[in-house]
């Protein structure tokens, strides 16, 4: 090992820009912590050896501070922070573990596990009221001072209106890595997912948004290491700034390739009409509970970072489920987060944020406030307040569940359509009126203070569950390959296999199944709201019945791209429903208070009435939508097993109405017309129909 130098002075530097700023003749470091008293950079050389440590001379405004004149774009460091280790008073200092900077823009390598991680000696009696004094630094990732320049040739995000608005969302190294038109060594990247067949085919769909599952640097857990599995979703963040270094394309070796894998990307989507949305993690992060690992924020100040409980504050608040919740109500905490944000926007040209368990970010110590410091310092935002913003509206913590809870400015995801409309054409009896909300964007949930039908993000699926395959297909989960005996994920995943568990050749299964998929893909598309699509749903991808694939980076989880012929089916009856929503605005509402006529009819024709809400045996049911214009539309759902007889109301001067959408006869080129009044039409069996 070669020798650490200890000798070279730092100048004062600057507190207000945190991070390791590179001024094109050194570079500024600057840190945040309330209680350490003492902080040492550390510089490696390219192999990673330790070779200098520098005392930050400055401390202002509890921030720690310094400048080295001649540290250039490519240097690694780490700090070590010196202070008290009282776990009881909720202090963690241990200047042996090596620590990742909260604002580094490039993280180098991957952590190789070791008993040194933790600030502890893991078999000493009192566990983590011991102190341990191994050197972590060999075992941990570096951080690198970063170039961020980038020519991004004039790039324009497009800034889809939220009615017109559709995610699509999907996970970087799974979307490409069995794509047979990404270069191999391209798959799995940015690289490879802003490739110009993986765009033409996100395009040719007609959605509008892709959202990355996690790209923020993430860990590996070591019981999954050690199960010979990875993190693959990445909900597991270590670094708020710095992009997933395995995602980088092209063997990316220094910290500005790594940025411009990504920026590459965003460019490539930008160009061709596509929002780049992340699904980001800011409620917990990989240090675990007391007992876990120090490996930054724990180190740094883990009193100010992290919830503690108040009467012990050896323990934390574990409302995320994970072990510990960052604290929100910390000032400089706060700040990480928005500055993160911003950095996203402004550096790396993304165009909104989906938030995990986002209920923890507006917890404040008295529970969840939607007028909390979180909501209100990004609805003040100037730039933040001008991207997309969409909560996953609940955690585990007490009042957790706060779907329609949200602040005006923002998306939720909406939970109540997925369980509603699985439900109704799984059973379709007993559902009637919930179904009949979901449908019409969930007012009952999003029509207060002015909110849109837009807030109200549907989804039927999600990272996070079945496959909508695997939702018609399995009547349970089958998550055995996780290594948990199948104890892992969701247990009510209101789902039904048709007679079959799994795969099948039976001809009237099949046939079921597709049918089943066609009807939640249609009444998705066509509902009010912001529909949201699991990518590989639209030409029916598997997972093989897991329900929880966090663990499974390979073809469990991966997206495959040969397609058989019910697979191109449905491939083209998804691109004509989005054609259909983009082309008629009455099929995407996008105000409560637009004067559209709102009609749930009955098979007979008639308005539906309060009796017929209240039978619980109602599985047929039309929608007649009109608007100023003089468009309508009729949308019929059957859920029933057999065919309905339905009446539709009559046009005026006898025009005939236009079935554009009929699930039974998914491949049908040309539209039919049907006349309305007495002669009803018949509506299949487990169908829908959309009139125009």
């Amino acid at each position: 090992m070669s020798e650490i130098k200890t000798d070279r002075r730092a100048e004062a530097g600057r507190p207000t820009q945190l991070g390791a700023t590179f001024d094109g003749q050194g570079t500024n470091f600057a840190i945040f912590s309330a209680y350490a008293e003492r902080v040492e950079l550390c510089l490696f050389d390219e192999q990673q050896n330790e070779i200098e440590r520098v005392t930050l001379p400055e401390y202002t405004d509890e921030v720690w501070h310094g400048y080295l004149p001649e540290i250039v774009p490519g240097q690694l460091y780490g700090y070590r922070v010196h202070g008290r280790y009282a776990p009881e008073e909720g202090h963690r200092f241990n200047p042996n573990k090596l620590l990742l900077d909260p604002y580094a823009k490039s993280i180098v390598g991957s952590i190789e596990w070791n008993d040194a991680h933790f600030g502890y000696t893991l078999d000493a009696e009192e566990k983590d009221l011991s102190f341990d004094e191994r050197d972590s630094a060999p075992f941990t990732p570096k951080c690198e001072v970063a170039d961020t320049a980038f020519d991004w040739q004039g790039d324009v995000k497009p800034n889809v209106p939220w009615d017109k608005t559709v995610f699509y969302e999907t996970h970087v190294r799974g979307y490409t890595q069995l794509h047979p038109g990404v270069p191999e060594n391209l798959r799995g990247t940015f690289d490879g997912l802003g490739q110009k067949a993986v765009i033409d085919h996100i395009k040719s769909l007609g959605v509008t948004s892709v959202e990355l599952l996690p790209i923020h640097c993430f860990l590996d857990d070591q019981h999954l290491l050690d199960k010979g599995l990875r993190n693959y979703w990445g909900y597991n963040t270590i670094g708020f700034f710095a992009p997933m270094g395995r995602y980088a394309g092209g063997g990316a070796k220094s910290g500005r390739a790594r940025l411009a894998s990504f920026k590459h990307m965003v460019r490539a989507f930008h160009n061709a009409g596509l929002e780049v949305i992340l699904d980001v993690v800011y409620n917990h992060t990989a240090e675990g509970n007391e007992l876990g690992p120090t490996l930054s924020f724990k180190g740094i100040d883990n009193l100010s970072y992290y919830r503690t409980m108040p009467d012990n504050h050896r323990y934390y608040i574990n409302d995320t489920g994970t072990g510990n919740t960052v604290n929100t109500s910390h000032p400089r905490v706060l700040q990480m987060i928005t500055d993160s944000l911003r950095y996203w926007v402004e550096e790396m040209h993304v165009d909104g944020f989906r938030f995990d368990l986002g209920t923890i970010l507006g917890r404040e110590p008295e529970g969840f406030d939607q007028r909390g410091g979180f909501f209100d310092a990004v609805g003040q935002d100037p730039v933040l307040r001008n991207v997309k913003l969409v909560g996953e509206p609940w955690d585990i913590g007490p009042g957790g569940y706060q779907v329609g809870g949200f602040p005006p400015g923002w998306a939720e995801w909406n939970d109540k359509y997925r369980d509603t409309v699985r439900d109704y054409w799984k059973s379709g009896a007993g559902h009637m009126g919930d179904f009949a909300a979901r449908v019409t964007g969930s007012g009952d949930v999003y029509d207060h203070r002015g909110r849109r039908p837009w807030a109200g993000v549907n989804f039927i699926t999600a990272h996070d569950g079945f496959t909508l395959n695997d939702v018609v297909s399995y009547n349970e989960k089958h998550n055995e390959a996780n290594g948990e005996d199948n104890k892992d994920g969701h247990g009510d995943n209101r789902s039904y296999n048709y007679g079959v568990e799994g795969e099948t050749d039976d001809p009237g299964v099949v046939a079921v199944r597709e049918r089943q998929k066609r009807n939640m893909l249609a009444t998705l598309i066509l509902s009010h709201g912001t529909p949201m699509i699991l990518a590989g749903d639209e030409f029916g991808r598997s997972q093989g019945g897991n329900n929880n694939g966090y663990c499974q980076d390979n073809e469990i989880s991966w997206v495959r791209w040969e397609l058989d012929e019910q697979d191109e089916i449905l491939l083209a009856f998804t691109q004509r429903l989005l054609k259909l929503r983009a082309d008629h605005a009455i099929l995407r509402r996008a105000s409560f208070r637009d004067g559209m006529g709102v009609t749930w009819i009955n098979p007979g024709g008639g308005e539906q009435t309060p009796e017929q809400w209240a039978d619980q045996g109602a599985d047929c049911i039309g929608l007649h939508l009109t608007t100023a214009d003089g468009e309508e539309a009729i949308m019929i759902f059957n859920s029933h097993e057999g065919p309905v007889p339905f009446v539709l109301p009559e046009r005026d001067e006898g025009k005939p109405w236009t079935v554009v959408v009929d699930t039974e006869r998914p491949a049908e080129d040309s539209a039919r017309q049907t006349p309305g009044g007495a002669d009803p039409i018949e509506v299949q069996g487990r169908s829908m129909l959309l009139l125009m």
